[in-house]
């Protein structure tokens, strides 16, 4: 089971995994609500090194960038993340990116969804790699909810 660190505590903690020769994977984002698709996402990112971290937007970062989210609050959130065996560490970030995580941690590999050009990815200037990974056809959580919404006025109806 994966650990929620504060940033600080991260970085400690990652410098010394590198010296062991760790190679450290980080990704991003809301995760709003989980789904198979992040599921997919994170084992896969984790294949590409030894330790998996996962920058998680909080609340507020959330809020700037989707309209009427999150659904599922941080601390939750991150939980749910950290739970996952893929997941080594979360750890909750409130800029609107994660460019300065990314400049504290500097990872060996960073990752994003395919929806993402690698050029165009935050942090690809620091990270020794960059991959942008497939999605998982017709998972996402904005399609979960329209789907929810949907079934409520059907039914309602």
């Amino acid at each position: 089971m994966g650990e929620i660190l504060e940033r600080q505590e991260l970085i400690k903690r990652i410098d010394a995994l590198r010296t062991e020769g760790k190679k450290i994977v980080f990704t991003n984002g809301c995760f709003d609500i989980l789904h198979v698709g992040h599921v997919r996402y994170l084992k896969e990112s984790k294949g590409l090194g030894d330790i998996l971290i996962v920058g998680l937007n909080s609340d507020t970062s959330v809020k700037d960038l989707k309209p009427n989210r999150p659904i599922v609050p941080e601390a939750y959130r991150a939980e749910l993340l950290a739970s996952l065996i893929a997941v080594d560490f979360v750890t909750i970030f409130e800029e609107d990116t994660p460019y300065e995580l990314i400049k504290q941690l500097r990872p060996d590999f960073l990752v994003k969804g395919g929806d993402w050009k690698k050029e165009d990815i935050v942090g690809s200037d620091i990270a020794k790699e960059t991959c942008s990974l497939p999605f998982v056809n017709g998972m996402s959580t904005t399609g979960i909810v329209e789907k929810i919404l949907e079934f409520g006025k059907n039914k309602d109806s």
